[in-house]
Order: C-alpha cells, then structure tokens, then sequence
C-alpha cells in the first residue's frame, strides 16, 4: 500500500539521520556549530511531531504523511526533469574551464562521488541551489551569476562550495523530516542561518581567499558583479527582519568570510519578542513570514472581533434582564387582580424609562414588553405554567441578534413573584 510504502521510507530516513546524520557532519570543521545543535533539535522535534501524528490520529496523519511525501518526491523529480531538460551539463567537452573547478572544489572538499552539476540559463529566482532524487544528486548553478564573475575565479569557486556544502551538510535529505519544527518562530530561521554559515564555509574552503570569498559573496548578495557596501546597521527592524530571515545580513557573512572566528556584534534585544509571533516560512522571505502573520492575525481577528462584540451586547441584554423584572412582576399583579392586560403601562403604575433610561414601550393586545437599548429590542412575550403562573418568554427583536441574547433569554423562561 502507498501510505504504508511511504510511513517506512519516512522512518528509514527519521532512523538514518539520527544515527548517521549528525555524525557525518562532525567529521570536519566546516560545519558552523550552531548548526549541528540547531540541527539536532528540529530533527528530533519534526519527527516527534510527525510521530505523534501519526499514532495519535493514525488514519488521517498517516495519508497526510504519505501524501506529503508523494508531493515532495513529485517536486523534486519535476525539478530534477527541469534542469536536465533546460541546462548543460558540467563535462571536458562543455565548459572545461568551469568543469575544472568544480571537480577541484569536490577534491578539496573530500567529495567522494562528485554530484552532476549543470549550468541553467538565467539570473531570476534562486542563484543557485542543490537537490536530490532517487540518489542522484544534482549542483545548478545559475549563467547570470557564474557570467557575473566572470573574472572572479575565487568567486566562481565559492559559488561552487557553497552549493557542495549543502549537499555535505544533507540539507535537502531532512526537510520533510524537520518540516514541522521548520515554522517555529526564531528556531526555524535560526537554523536556516546555520545552515548558510555551514555552507559559506564551504564556499571559502573552495575559494581559498578570504577577500575573493567576501567579494563573491557581496556579488551574489547584490545580484550582479558590482558589489554592494554591506551595511552594519543593527538597529530594531534591521535585526527583526534578520531573526525572521533564513540568512544573516551581507555585513556578518563578510566578516565571517575575513575571520571565521570572529565574535559577531549583538542584536537588538527588542526585536526577539517581535520575532517569536514570526513564523519561518523557508525561501519564500522575511516579508512572505510577515504576511503569514497578518493572514493568522486576520482570521483570528474576523473571528474573535464578532464574538466580543456579541459579548459586550450581551452583558447589557443581562442587564436590562435582571431591571426589567420589576416591571414584569407589575404587570403580572396587574393581570392577576383583574384578569386584564394593561392598555398602557402608565395604567398599571409603571414608568415608562428603566432607571438608566432605557425605554419601554407595551403591547395591550398580548401584554409583550419591549425593552429598547441601543443595540436592539428585548421582547418578553407572557405566558401561563401548569400552576397558573405568569412566565415570561425572552427573545431578540429588532436590531438584535440571536446570539446576543444571555442563557436565560434563549434557553428558559422567566417567572414573575
């Protein structure tokens, strides 16, 4: 069965990166170490999440899963179909020179099997990214940015070891599994920064040159060969949008570039508060995070606003409940001595205003009160128990909703003393 197929590829891999996958990491210093603790964490959160999916409303999460995985393999294939359709390949015979490179930055980097890397026309979208399918594993690197720097041979080889370092550090190989703990605010983003660290790292080992690495960097950054002033600005929303974004402004990769050891200057305190209400929302970007927020604080709003206001005119429905029941113990008396309904409430000796001065207007026909606020009629309708006894029955009118009304309107009747 699919979803059954699909639970154990799941748990083959939950199984393999715990045992594996942090371990193979370790084996060199290329990797940032907040990555591996991050690393850690969101792994062992998304499988326990999906987990608990899984045994706790086993039917639905489980299709869930399956489909989730089906979707993600699809993705990846059509993706991996795209590149091979629409790019060149890496070899002696197209693009040596690049060729060269690439396999010089997969020995140094200790790649054992070299991925197949492609060259994809255009400079839109992602500048670069890695991928796996069905064990192969694919390098794209974009003509734009490889033509951008163009004379930058480091730069062209940071370029490289950027995208291998994804692929050592198994970054697309756990998504599924971390997807869950990925949206946490400040957790997800934080590893996702890890992550670029990681593979700036790998990009400078590439390199060799520190400055040709940060000049790489700024040009990627910028989007062309002229490189932009990276700003060391931390005020709030500079680092408000850095604690929601998958990477770390231009001026901290540069200066890790210059120093790898180098302490980076805080940030600003309050914008940690503002981020923890963020949602991680992956390459989508910093802005498309904040309008998944606007979006939740929307419904929640066009849900929660109603309900308040039916609150707040419930608690005066309450009130003028509770004040009206004099006059409706009048009426009662008046009826009960002489077997008639009152023409006006004036003859049964009964003020036309409450004492905050609500009106009340009556119906000699039926004897029905009317109590008007300025949300909306109360309409109590006068009935006879089994006993004899006069009850009244309370109900929206005009301007007043269902909704609005207290429990003892809509669900009893009121007796008169």
């Amino acid at each position: 069965m699919p979803p059954i197929s699909a639970l154990s590829d799941f748990l083959s891999q939950a199984i393999e990166f715990l045992s594996k996958g942090i371990e193979t990491k370790d084996t060199n210093d290329l990797v940032y170490p907040r990555e591996r603790t991050l690393g850690t964490i969101t792994l062992v959160i998304g499988v326990l999440v999906w987990l608990g999916l899984v045994f706790g409303a086993f039917g639905g999460a489980l299709l869930v899963l399956a489909a989730g995985f089906v979707l993600v393999l699809v993705a990846r294939s059509a993706l991996s179909a795209h590149v091979k359709r629409n790019g060149t390949e890496l070899s002696q015979a197209q693009f040596p020179d690049l060729h060269a490179q690439f396999m010089a930055c997969c020995e140094r980097l200790q790649v054992k099997a070299p991925p197949k890397a492609y060259i994809l026309s255009g400079n839109r979208g992602l500048d670069a990214f890695a991928t796996s399918f069905a064990g192969a594993r694919l390098v794209v690197l974009k003509s734009g940015v490889v033509a951008a720097m163009d004379k930058q041979v480091d730069g062209v080889r940071f370029y490289i070891g950027h995208e291998l370092g994804r692929l050592r550090g198994q970054h697309p190989g756990a998504a599924l599994l971390r997807w869950p703990a990925m949206w946490l605010p400040l957790l997800g983003a934080a590893y996702s920064r890890a992550r670029e660290t990681t593979c700036d790292r790998h990009g400078l080992a590439c390199s060799g040159s520190p400055k040709g690495a940060a000049r790489a960097l700024a040009a990627l950054s910028a989007g062309s060969s002229r490189s932009k002033n990276p700003g060391q600005s931390s005020g709030l929303w500079m680092s408000f949008r850095e604690l929601i974004a998958g990477s770390s402004r231009l001026s901290r990769r540069v200066a890790r570039m210059m120093n790898t050891e180098a302490s980076m200057p805080g940030r600003n305190r309050p914008a940690y508060p503002l981020a923890m209400f963020v949602p991680y929302t992956g390459r989508l970007g910093a802005g498309f995070s904040v309008l998944v927020v606007v979006y939740i604080v929307g419904v929640l709003a066009a849900a929660a606003i109603p309900t308040y206001l039916d609150a707040a005119v419930k608690a005066k429905v309450s009130a003028a409940v509770v004040d009206s029941q004099p006059v409706r113990n009048a009426l009662a008396r008046h009826y009960q001595a002489t077997e008639w309904a009152p023409k006006s409430l004036a003859e049964a000796g009964i003020p036309s205003h409450l004492t905050d001065g609500t009106p009340l207007s009556l119906d000699p026909k039926a004897m029905v009160l009317t109590v008007g606020l300025e949300e909306g009629e109360v309409v109590f309708t006068p009935g006879v128990d089994a006993a004899g006894r006069i009850t009244w029955e309370c109900k929206n009118g005009k301007g007043l909703k269902p909704t609005q009304l207290p429990s003892n309107c809509s669900e009893m009747t009121i007796g008169s003393n």
